[in-house]
């Protein structure tokens, strides 16, 4: 068998969804590790995976795809009343409330408004890991801009600042919560703390295959260890680690920062988003409609003081019709690091996840997700 070969199942009319998968681990000249997996108004309609060394339950690093499950925790508490994206963070949590962050509402912290990017100081990895302390630490600190006025991605730390706000309203952790109220009712195989008797189950995440043109226009792209975009990933800090070692860090891997913590499967991130739009296993939809708009709308758009980039944000989550023009409106999830994928497209009834081994090249990913995207909605049309 060679390492790329596919294995899975696929739902009639489906078919090119494997031609296409087949063609990007054809691509990559070397031996990929990757799943893919769609489910279609709650049937699961692709479910493949590829690589030597996998398993049909080998689990992966979801990087920051974290912060979509986080969310729909969240999600889930405002549409229960125990919160309001309108109220002040302050009012859940008040010692948040200080210089200048007062007036912040968990809206504008869940897109990114905050200021609080990353630590002045930075953490070290078991600081980094520990989410109560990295609430802690940002809460009293001040923002890197006054907040709402503009945004920036808080890559690793948006799910410590959004996870503090639930665990102040509901006294427990986001993590408990996904436990509870999604991971154990759908039998998910997605985990914020890998149980160590699970851990033989992981694949070690590998390094980009560097080439010299690769390096060479990260490097023209590099910013400072002390620059905005440094702080935010702890580049200035010495502990740190590269952004794909994450998941391979027992510490991150046990402990689940809701950031980018979290483990699991691409045909269990399927299903949860399916979950989250349309009955599956007998059960409701998690959201109503009117939560799925609510977190699916765009709350600011513009230069995005991290990233460097335009950059568009919704409530806790990406609006990933503007990456994926295939999309319907309204269609939420979030993106990883190194080229993973998850998210619902509920005017489709469609939900889609994807997750690989080895770190892709990034400006590679979202091609290679546009190419597997046009595959599926043909497909849909073609079985309507």
């Amino acid at each position: 068998m060679r390492g790329n070969d596919v294995r899975g199942t696929v739902a009639d009319g489906f078919e090119p969804v494997r031609e296409v998968f087949e063609a990007i681990l054809d691509a990559e000249g070397a031996d990929l590790c990757a799943q893919v997996a769609v489910y279609h108004h709650g049937d699961p309609v692709v479910d493949f995976w590829a690589g030597a060394e996998a398993a049909s339950d080998s689990l992966l690093g979801t990087y920051s795809v974290s912060k979509g499950l986080a969310h729909l925790v969240v999600a889930l508490l405002v549409q229960q009343c125990v919160l309001d994206l309108d109220q002040r963070v302050g009012h859940y949590w008040p010692d948040f409330a200080v210089h200048g962050k007062g007036e912040l509402s968990l809206r504008e912290l869940l897109s990114h408004q905050s200021g609080l990017a990353g630590a002045t100081d930075g953490f070290s990895m078991a600081e980094l890991a520990d989410d109560r302390l990295v609430a802690e630490r940002l809460g009293a600190q001040r923002p890197f801009w006054r907040p709402a006025t503009a945004s920036g991605y808080h890559a690793l730390v948006m799910g410590a600042l959004s996870g503090e706000v639930v665990r102040r309203a509901t006294g427990q952790t986001v993590q408990s919560l996904f436990a509870t109220h999604l991971r154990d009712p759908f039998k998910l195989d997605l985990h914020f703390g890998l149980p160590a008797d699970q851990d033989h189950r992981f694949l070690p995440a590998q390094p980009m295959v560097a080439t010299p043109e690769r390096l060479r226009d990260l490097a023209a792209s590099a910013t400072a260890p002390n620059s905005l975009s440094g702080i935010a990933f702890n580049r200035h800090h010495p502990d740190n680690h590269e952004v794909w070692e994450l998941p391979n860090l027992q510490v991150v891997r046990s402990a689940g920062p809701a950031s980018f913590g979290a483990v699991g499967a691409a045909r269990d991130l399927a299903k949860l988003y399916s979950a989250a739009i349309v009955p599956i296993d007998g059960i409701a939809p998690l959201l109503t409609p009117d939560t799925v708009a609510a977190f699916g709308q765009i709350q600011c758009v513009g230069w995005d003081l991290v990233l460097r980039q335009e950059k568009a944000w919704a409530v806790g989550f990406h609006p990933v019709s503007e990456i994926y023009p295939s999309l319907g409106a309204g269609a939420f999830g979030h993106s990883g690091a190194g080229g993973q994928q998850a998210f619902a497209d509920p005017r489709n009834g469609l939900s889609y996840a994807f997750l690989r081994r080895r770190f892709h090249y990034p400006p590679q990913a979202d091609a290679d997700h546009k190419r597997i995207l046009r595959a599926v909605y043909a497909a849909v049309e073609q079985v309507r």
